[in-house]
């Protein structure tokens, strides 16, 4: 964990720092909103959503991005391998950092966006965005591991972000009172 602060500290206090700033901005888009006629309930749901899943996304892309000096570009094509590979004290760091990647945006997409409301169309935006990451990273070469694994668990966390975001989803029928 100590790794993480010390290579990762500066964009986690920078995520910090532009907490109320995003919190002025999705007041600020909601005041908007709402004086474009929009229902006081929708206006917020919508600006929280949409700051949300910038907030939310930017830090752990700008993280994916920074190049590492001291290690090597390769690529991992096989499912699991990589995982399997690493110093067992890393796995959990490097899987629940790689499930937060896009859990805001799979939590806030579908809130916002009806057409985004599912976990297949969830699953897929997130797997093709984790991909053209991936694939930057190697192209860039930044002296990361771009790896299918990363994919995977990218994807899957987009996925368990969104099912617990389920019942707020945009275009979802409200339940019948019991």
């Amino acid at each position: 964990m100590a790794q993480v602060w010390r290579v990762y500290g500066d964009v986690l206090v920078g995520f910090g720092t532009a907490l109320p700033a995003a919190a002025l901005a999705a007041w600020a888009l909601t005041r908007w909103r709402r004086s474009h006629g929009v229902s006081p309930w929708l206006a917020q749901r919508r600006s929280l959503a949409e700051v949300g899943a910038v907030v939310g996304t930017v830090p752990w892309l700008v993280m994916t991005m920074r190049p590492d000096p001291a290690g090597e570009s390769r690529l991992s094509l096989v499912p699991i391998r990589d995982l399997l590979s690493l110093d067992p004290s890393v796995v959990p760091v490097q899987v629940v950092g790689n499930l937060l990647v896009f859990a805001a945006f799979g939590f806030c997409a579908p809130v916002r966006f009806a057409a985004l409301a599912s976990l297949a169309r969830i699953g897929v935006l997130a797997a093709g965005c984790s991909l053209a990451i991936e694939v930057l990273q190697f192209a860039l070469d930044l002296g990361r591991v771009s790896a299918v694994d990363d994919v995977l668990v990218n994807a899957a966390g987009a996925v368990l972000a969104a099912v617990l975001s389920r019942r707020w989803w945009a275009g979802a029928r409200p339940r019948a009172a019991v």
